[in-house]
């Protein structure tokens, strides 16, 4: 090999050295590898200056840059370059993700939501259940809980941006305020930063009134949701017991709730939400409601005793199915026209429609708000004006009583049905009358009864033998009814075979003059035919002699007319032949002549 050789081998040694070296560099220190469900955060080095502002780089920017890399493997000069490998941003299902921008324009003044993507704060938009690369330097993400309205309830959505809608008006597109359509059951994805939703009952709801112990609202709804509900749904419950528990606390500071009524909702919280241990919002709701407790122990020591006792076994009858929501202190008391004190328990059941549901929410508020300001009032007040016009006793009497329950329903189906609340019966499950009036009352009525008892049993035995007298004469009227029957039985049996011997008889004599009839019908008929036939044969040689005549009468000589009728009679092959001999007779001149006969078979 030549010194060229060896200078040509010795420059590509080098190259494929410096090939290797570089492949070696590029791979181990320039190769960025990002695994399945993370991302890689990139530093530029190098590059333009960021506005001002602005947190983030685009391409061609120093800086952190705005898009990360995804899974796969990538090449960076890391001379250049800086990077660090994160976990993707994963939204579980049943999940929202809140994005918070931290790079872009600044919002306007009194704004919280950006209008789009390239502007600070927190995007209208939420991300749904996936996964995400949104560089973390940029973008603060928050999971939470999307909104599952479980069955029985439907949500109420209030926007929370926009320039405030009209007074009593919906909020419209761009407005802030409570939204006319309502979310059926079922999952949603909605930011919680630009819409509140409030899920409400939509099933029937009582409201029932337990002398001075106060007032107790139940919910079919709730004895649903306490079971088999998944755990979306409960954390969507979780927020409408929280809002109640602060409308609970709320009222139990203004003396509204009493203290089995804030004991009520306690146990309403954690029979809906599950072990207080492992609900918080369940504890904030029984902290509520202990907190109430010790403020209402006054109203403990004033309850009388056969109250509490009247109170625990009414609310003992309740039914299995339904939850207590929240209680109130306040029960139905009012004068009678006669001046006594005059106390109910009664029931009220009640729906709220869905199709007016927001309407309500947006006039009155929550479930409680609707029994504490609309409900009760109206209950409260439509018992007195009603109750006023009777008389205590009349309480005690069954029919007052149900004559005053139709009056209150009938009131209380048109006052709550113009606020959009369908009532669906009133109950008065008790009335409490004083003792002075109450005792009297019971013994007259117990005496009437007596009375009325004993009038009663005296009319039993004179009916029982009014009863046998009535009995004895319908033995002696079937008796008679037998008789009478066997007697129509004979005479109708002997009265059939008259009649059947009657048209058996006539049956025959019609037969007789149906067969002379006929008789004289042939006899009629032969005798026509007779004449026909004697009529028919004279027309017919008539004809022929006439036609004789006729014929006849076309020679001058008769004699010659009769050879002609000799000459036809005739028999057609009897051969004359006429044999002249001169003058003479031809008899005799048949004398000597002879006939040949042709032999047999010739002609």
């Amino acid at each position: 090999m030549n010194n060229f050789g060896k200078f040509a081998s010795a420059i590509v040694a080098a190259v494929a050295l410096f090939a290797l070296g570089v492949f070696a560099f590029v791979w181990t220190c320039c190769r960025v590898y990002v695994g399945p469900g993370e991302m890689a955060i990139v530093t530029s080095k190098t590059g333009d200056e960021l506005p001002p502002g602005a947190i983030l780089a685009e391409p061609g920017q120093k800086g952190v840059q705005r898009i990360p890399l995804g899974e796969g493997r990538h090449f960076l000069d890391p001379v250049t370059h800086d990077w660090r490998i994160v976990a993707a941003i994963t939204i579980p299902a049943g999940s929202v993700g809140v994005v918070t921008s931290k790079n872009g324009r600044e919002l306007a003044p009194g704004e919280i939501l950006a209008p789009d993507r390239d502007s600070k704060g927190v995007w209208k938009d939420v991300l749904g259940p996936g996964r995400y690369r949104l560089n973390p330097e940029g973008y603060d993400v928050k999971v939470m809980s999307a909104i599952n309205i479980p069955i029985g309830y439907v949500g109420v959505v209030t926007s929370q941006t926009g320039r405030p809608a009209a007074a009593g008006s919906f909020a419209g597109p761009g407005e802030k305020g409570v939204m006319e359509k309502v979310l059926q059951p079922g999952l949603y994805y909605v930011n919680p930063r630009a819409y509140q939703v409030d899920v409400v009952e939509i099933g029937m709801n009582q409201v029932s009134i337990v002398g001075k112990s106060g007032t107790v609202v139940l919910t079919k709804a709730q004895s649903q949701s306490a079971n088999g509900l998944d755990e979306l749904q409960r954390m969507t419950l979780q927020k409408q017991v929280q809002k109640r528990a602060e409308y609970v606390t709320q009222n139990a500071d203004l003396g509204i709730v009493d203290e089995d009524s804030a004991r009520n909702f306690s146990n309403y919280a954690q029979s809906t939400l599950g072990s207080l241990s492992r609900a918080p919002v369940a504890r904030k709701v029984a902290a509520s409601g202990n907190r109430y407790l010790q403020t209402a122990s006054a109203a403990r020591e004033e309850a009388a005793m056969p109250a509490q006792q009247r109170a625990s076994a009414s609310q003992s009858q309740l039914p299995a199915n339904d939850s207590v929501a929240f209680g109130m202190n306040q029960f139905v008391q009012f004068p009678s026209s006669d001046g006594f004190a005059i106390m109910l328990d009664m029931t009220v059941e009640f729906e709220l429609m869905p199709e007016k549901i927001s309407k309500i929410f947006m006039l009155y508020g929550d479930l409680p708000a609707v029994v504490s300001k609309i409900i009760m009032p109206q209950i409260l007040s439509i018992s007195r004006m009603k109750g006023s016009d009777y008389k205590a006793r009349e309480f005690i009497d069954g029919e007052g009583r149900q004559k005053f329950q139709e009056e209150m329903t009938a009131e209380l189906v048109r006052v709550l049905g113009e606020k959009h609340i369908l009532v669906r019966n009133a109950i008065v499950r008790h009335v409490e009358v004083p003792e002075e009036i109450l005792a009297p009352i019971q013994s007259a009525a117990v005496a009437k009864e007596q009375d009325l008892t004993n009038k009663t049993q005296q009319d039993t035995e004179k009916r029982r033998a009014e009863l046998n007298t009535e009995i004895a004469k319908v033995d002696q009227l079937k008796r008679e009814v037998e008789q009478e029957t066997a007697k129509l039985v004979a005479t109708v049996a002997a009265e059939m075979k008259k009649d059947v011997a009657e048209i058996n008889a006539e049956t025959k004599l019609k037969a007789a003059e149906i067969d002379l009839e006929c008789a004289k019908i042939q006899a009629k008929i032969t005798e026509t035919r007779g004449s026909a036939e004697v009529k028919a044969k004279f027309l017919v040689e008539n004809e022929e002699a006439l036609g004789i005549k006729r014929r006849a009468s076309a020679f001058k000589d008769p004699s010659l007319w009769a050879d002609l009728v000799f000459a036809d009679a005739l028999n057609p092959a009897v051969n004359i032949r006429v044999i002249h001999s001169g003058e003479g007779t031809l008899w005799t001149d048949l004398k000597g002549a002879s006939l040949a006969v042709p032999a047999q078979g010739k002609k």
